[in-house]
């Protein structure tokens, strides 16, 4: 993992089409802007692994299925999309 240090209004840029701005600061929350093709996928990690997980669960219930062969089966749907 890369670790940079930025101010409000700065940025930092990910290849040569994706730049990710910090607006704002509050507490411990930071407020990023994100400027990418409209084609790139952002999504927020926490919520793609709830999902992950969830998904794993559900397959587990419907019929006793392998989780970990649910989960990698999950995941691999959800780059797909």
């Amino acid at each position: 993992m890369l670790v940079l240090t930025r101010r409000i209004g700065e940025s930092v840029l990910i290849g040569d089409e994706i730049e990710v701005t910090v607006l704002d600061v509050k507490g411990d929350s930071i407020r990023i802007g994100i400027r990418a093709p409209r084609e790139t996928r952002i999504q927020r990690a926490e919520i793609v692994d709830l999902v992950g997980v969830e998904n794993a669960s559900a397959a587990a219930d419907a019929g006793g299925a392998d989780v970990e062969t649910s989960l990698a089966e999950a995941i691999r749907h959800a780059r797909r999309e």
